[in-house]
């Protein structure tokens, strides 16, 4: 559980593309959205949800067209 209130501090400070600083405001947009547009470069910041990843790794592929 510790592991989980980590990573949700783990929101951007500042821009990964430009390093502009991030509001406070900024910051809690997005922690509750996971995606948010930087004011001073306009790169668009997405974060993946947590275990979203693993979830489509584990997930079969339902578009394969199986042939009989």
């Amino acid at each position: 559980m510790n592991d989980d209130k980590e990573k949700r501090k783990k929101v951007f400070d500042s821009c990964p593309h430009c390093g502009q600083k991030l509001s406070p405001w900024q910051q809690v947009l997005l922690s509750v959205d996971r995606a948010l547009t930087c004011k001073n470069c306009w790169y668009r910041i997405i974060l993946e949800p947590p275990g979203n990843a693993d979830d489509q790794l584990k997930k079969p592929n339902s578009d394969k067209k199986f042939e009989d």
